[in-house]
């Protein structure tokens, strides 16, 4: 195989494995390569601005994770979907061309057939059927979750690393402060009971 290159890749169209999808619904499919960023601004548009009811996240491979990552993100800006996860096989096509054909022989191509896992999920602001496999119903809200969602819409909302990075050093600046309150106690505590015992001699 060293002398073929991969000239391209092609994935296998197949319909959406959900029932009752309006014709109209938003597909973000999303690839290795993707950025996040802009996943998540394009699907928050459609759901905020354009009032799109459901959104489906496909990918397959490398990308399940990142189509997971995408759908955890949405779920907690957006809060109250509804949840149905499809997973199954695509079928890749991969095309190899010889890069060193003999002289004067056709050029070979090779076709290869690739079967990857892929994944769907369908996320909906309209209740679904809790019956059908895959239904994920909406976690409920917690106090926690709204605040931070909201910090990391007032500073920019535009992902989740922003929101993360401010979290962490008010905490640890709070364990210090409470571990030099404690030090100069429990020293004094110990200090008075020394001298009472000198006392008593």
């Amino acid at each position: 195989m060293e002398n073929f290159r991969k000239v391209r890749t092609s994935e296998e169209e197949s319909p959406l494995p959900f029932p009752n999808l309006p014709p109209d619904v938003v597909e973000m499919k999303v690839k290795e390569g993707s950025k996040i960023r802009n996943l998540m601004n394009f699907a928050m548009a459609q759901m905020e601005l354009k009032g799109s009811q459901q959104i489906v996240f496909s990918g397959c491979g490398r990308a399940v994770t990142k189509t997971i990552t995408c759908v955890e993100i949405m779920k907690r800006k957006l809060g109250g979907l509804h949840q149905v996860t499809k997973v199954r096989y695509k079928t890749l096509l991969e095309v190899w061309e010889n890069q060193d054909p003999l002289p004067g022989g056709p050029a070979q191509n090779l076709t290869v057939h690739k079967n990857v896992p892929s994944i769907c999920i369908l996320l909906s602001r309209d209740p679904l059927d809790p019956n059908q496999t895959g239904y994920q119903p909406p976690e409920p809200c917690h106090g926690l979750g709204m605040q931070l969602s909201e910090a990391g819409e007032d500073t920019s909302g535009s992902s989740t690393k922003g929101l993360k990075r401010p979290l962490p050093p008010p905490c640890e600046e709070l364990l210090t402060k409470k571990l030099q309150v404690q030090v100069p106690d429990s020293l004094r505590g110990s200090g008075t009971t020394d001298h009472q015992l000198d006392h008593h001699h």
